[in-house]
C-alpha cells in the first residue's frame, strides 16, 4: 500500500504544472494606469513582465485602479508605477503609499513615473530622488553604463545605442542618488524640441537611471521606456528585470 501512495505521489507531481510546485520567491505590484502619451504599451509590457515574473519565480499583480493602494501593499515586496506618476493616487492612497515605504517597502518608478506637477506631492518627488524638468524629442543616442555593479546594467555594453526621451531632470531637494545609467550629450541632440518649447543640456552629469534609499525602502528609476517596442526588447527587459530584483530583494550588487 505504501509503494502505491508513494507512485501515485509521484505521478501527481509529475504531471502538476510547475508554477503549482514552485513557490514564488516574492510578489510586486504593478501599476500601470493608461494616460495621454501612454497607453499602446501596456499589453505588450504586461505579456513581457509576466513571461519575466514565470521565469524568475516571482509573482505580480497588474493594475490599472489607483484603489491598489487602499488594499494591504505589505504583501509586497516592491511596487512598480509603470509610466504611471503619483499624481493618479488620492491623498488617503498617497497616505498609504507613504506609510508602505516607511515600513519598509520598496519601489520601481518607471518613465513618466517620475513626472509629477510641481509641488503637487513634494515627498514622492523626493522619493523619486529627481524632478523633471523637460525632454528633447525621441532621438537615438548612446547611453552609458555608470555604475557596472548594479544589477540593472549587467545586461547592458559599457556604451549602448538606444532611442528614447532623454529627460532633462534637475535636483532641487539635493537628494542624493547612485547613478546607474547615463547619457553621452554629444551623442544626439539635447536642445531638439518642439517650436515654443527650450530643451538645454545637462553636461556630463546626465542620470537617466539610478537607485537610492527613502524611508526605509529601495527606490530604482529608470527614465528609459517610452514606446512599446521597448518593451519586446531582451537587453530593455533585462535592466528592468535587474531594476525589480534589487528594488524586491536588495540583493544582486557586486560588492
Amino acid at each position: 500500500m505504501t509503494r502505491i501512495i508513494l507512485m501515485l505521489t509521484a505521478i501527481f507531481v509529475a504531471i502538476s504544472p510547475a508554477h503549482a510546485r514552485a513557490e514564488s520567491q516574492y510578489r510586486i505590484l504593478v501599476v500601470a494606469i493608461p494616460n495621454k502619451y501612454h497607453y499602446e504599451y501596456i499589453p505588450v509590457a504586461r505579456d513581457s513582465l509576466e513571461h519575466l515574473a514565470k521565469l524568475h519565480e516571482f509573482s505580480m499583480v497588474w493594475t490599472n485602479q489607483p484603489s491598489a493602494f487602499e488594499g494591504d501593499l505589505k504583501q509586497y515586496a516592491a511596487v512598480m508605477f509603470l509610466n504611471t506618476p503619483g499624481e493618479e493616487l488620492n491623498d488617503k492612497q498617497r497616505a498609504a503609499f507613504e506609510d508602505y515605504m516607511r515600513g519598509g517597502g520598496n519601489v520601481i518608478v518607471v518613465h513618466r513615473a517620475l513626472i509629477m506637477p510641481k509641488r503637487d506631492w513634494p515627498w514622492y518627488e523626493k522619493m523619486v530622488g529627481r524632478s523633471f524638468v523637460t525632454h528633447p524629442m525621441l532621438q537615438t543616442g548612446v547611453v552609458t553604463v555608470e555604475d557596472s555593479s548594479f544589477p540593472a546594467s549587467f545586461a547592458l555594453p559599457a556604451r549602448w545605442i538606444w532611442s528614447d526621451e532623454f529627460y532633462v531632470t534637475a535636483n532641487p531637494y539635493a537628494v542624493p542618488i547612485h547613478t546607474v545609467l547615463g547619457i553621452d550629450e554629444s551623442s544626439y541632440d539635447p536642445t531638439r524640441i518642439w517650436p515654443g518649447q527650450v530643451a538645454r543640456p545637462m553636461g556630463r552629469d546626465h542620470p537617466i537611471a539610478w537607485y537610492h534609499n527613502w524611508e526605509k525602502g529601495r527606490v530604482f528609476v529608470t527614465t528609459l521606456g517610452h514606446n512599446v517596442e521597448m518593451y519586446r526588447d531582451p537587453q530593455y527587459l533585462s535592466h528592468l528585470m535587474g531594476g525589480i530584483y534589487w528594488a524586491a530583494t536588495g540583493l544582486g550588487q557586486k560588492k
